[in-house]
């Protein structure tokens, strides 16, 4: 069973990589962790492997969150309307709560593997 400390650790590491720091790309290190995850040799067998699917879908939330910046600005400049920006940050929502979702599942997963006997 996860502890305390455990969980608040895993919510700051969450926060520090959907932390802004200032910069205009709120996905930066989004871009970083799967940079790293495509960098990562591994044996290809048959199908595409872990890492490559979770590249992937780093990748698709990394894109829906440019978009969404992409809408914002226009927005903000007058060239978008509020129901795009509206849909584009709900996109953007559900992608991170998506990807929220598998990482709290592969945590649960690691931890089952953990109790178990050999």
């Amino acid at each position: 069973m996860a502890s305390p400390i455990n969980a608040a650790n895993a919510y700051a590491n969450l926060a520090r990589v959907l932390d802004t720091g200032g910069s205009s790309n709120k996905f930066g290190d989004l871009a970083r962790v799967r940079d790293v995850l495509g960098s990562a040799g591994g044996q290809e067998t048959g199908g595409p492997s872990f890492s490559a699917v979770l590249k992937d879908a780093i990748g698709g939330v990394l894109e829906t969150g440019r978009k969404s910046d992409a809408q914002t600005v226009a927005m903000a400049s007058g060239r978008a309307n509020v129901m795009d920006v509206v849909t584009a940050v709900a996109e953007t929502d559900v992608a991170v709560s998506t990807l929220v979702s598998v990482r709290d599942r592969v945590i649960q997963a690691y931890e089952d593997i953990m109790k178990m006997t050999i």
